[in-house]
């Protein structure tokens, strides 16, 4: 059968593979549309094997809110800042988003599995297959998060054009624009201060025993305070350790756009709270952070060189 140049460019558009890449798949398959898509994922599942070993550490978060009680982030990373950027790849990191806010999956293997919501034919690894074969680097559905609230809703943050992703969920009895408004200036000292816990509450002891730990070892090692009681060193120990508590909690950290610089989390929210007759209480945040913990390739150009030799 003859290959035609607008069989070509059907099939191109359907997969965003190359003009040459399309050609050949119409080819082998003597102009059948969909044998030629599936030959196309065969050699982009082959494609994303082979560049599976390199790392995927840019990429972008983003952010699907169903309505106000129901959200979801996701992360998914690519090698390159180039591609992060690219629209086909912000596009399909919006749908694995959406794919995330639907979804009852409680792991990153069961959310993989899920059929497609583009295309139920496919799961969603044979969606990130395809693209790692549109794209041309190796990509990775890294991580994600639903939060549903029970007794109140659910407001999102996306910071540098997808570089954090923060969702913060609160129990309240009223669910108005003031009210969501200060959800999401938490939602964005979240991303600013990084907290670990919403309040000292939530704080393990075990996290406390490592602290104190430390700080007692660097107290004992202090010249300024050799020969001081035992007394003295627990209070000194106990006032480093709440300092430090004040930083990594959110109600307790300064609130950011405090007109007094004093002003707490927790009493920005007490303040709204009683200005909108309602009873607010922060239940959880998720902050996800591109690349976070990831290990960045960075080979300087005589080393990539002397690679490719075998020099």
């Amino acid at each position: 059968m003859a290959i035609t140049a607008s069989m070509v460019k059907e099939l191109r558009e359907m997969t965003g593979a190359g003009m040459m890449d399309c050609k050949r798949a119409l080819t082998e398959t003597d102009g059948d549309m969909d044998a030629a898509v599936e030959v196309l994922r065969k050699k982009g599942q082959a494609k994303a094997e082979k560049k599976a070993a390199r790392i995927a550490a840019e990429g972008i978060c983003r952010i699907v809110s169903k309505d106000d009680t129901t959200a979801a982030v996701v992360e998914v990373n690519s090698e390159t800042d180039f591609v992060a950027k690219n629209e086909k790849f912000q596009a399909f990191v919006e749908a694995v988003a959406l794919q995330a806010a639907n979804s009852d999956a409680a792991d990153m293997d069961a959310f993989m599995a899920e059929p497609w919501h583009e295309d139920p034919s496919k799961s969603v690894k044979d969606a990130l297959v395809d693209m790692i074969a549109v794209i041309g680097e190796n990509l990775k559905i890294r991580r994600f998060e639903k939060v549903v609230a029970e007794h109140g809703c659910v407001v999102s943050y996306t910071h540098g054009g997808g570089r954090i992703g923060v969702l913060v969920e609160a129990d309240t009895d009223v669910v108005n624009d003031a009210v969501k408004e200060a959800l999401v200036n938490l939602a964005m000292q979240v991303a600013a201060l990084y907290p670990k816990y919403v309040s000292t509450a939530d704080v393990s002891e075990e996290y406390k025993a490592h602290e104190k730990e430390i700080i007692r070892a660097q107290i004992e090692n202090d010249p300024k305070m050799a020969g001081k009681p035992e007394k003295v060193i627990d209070g000194a120990v106990m006032g480093r350790l709440n300092k430090e508590l004040k930083e990594v909690c959110l109600l307790e950290q300064v609130y950011v756009k405090a007109e007094d610089g004093k002003q707490t989390v927790a009493q920005y929210l007490a303040q709204v709270a009683r200005e909108n007759g309602a009873n607010i209480s922060v239940k959880k945040f998720v902050r996800f952070e591109t690349g976070e913990g990831l290990e960045k390739k960075n080979e300087d150009f005589a080393a990539e060189v002397a690679a490719q030799i075998g020099g």
